[in-house]
């Protein structure tokens, strides 16, 4: 019992520091915008690997909502520093 109590709390934890991963693409997203462009090949692989991570955890049974959501962020930060990196 108390071992499957502190995997959740472990779950949710990973969740928020993946969600904070990929939020922090945000710097780089304003850099991009300013001019001074990144590389786009990291962003949009982590947005592809995301995209896998989220069907996987809502295709399966149960679903695996806190690894859905937190990958779903790293699809959107993802291909906006992609986009903003060309």
């Amino acid at each position: 019992m108390k071992n499957s109590k502190f995997i959740t709390y472990i779950s949710w934890i990973a969740t928020v520091m993946s969600v904070l991963m990929y939020v922090s693409y945000i710097p780089q997203i304003i850099d991009n915008l300013a001019g001074a462009k990144g590389n786009p090949i990291q962003p949009l692989v982590a947005a592809i690997n995301c995209s896998f991570w989220v069907v996987y955890g809502l295709g399966k049974k149960p679903r695996d909502l806190p690894l859905s959501i937190a990958n779903f962020p790293g699809i959107i930060f993802g291909l906006i520093t992609f986009f903003t990196a060309l």
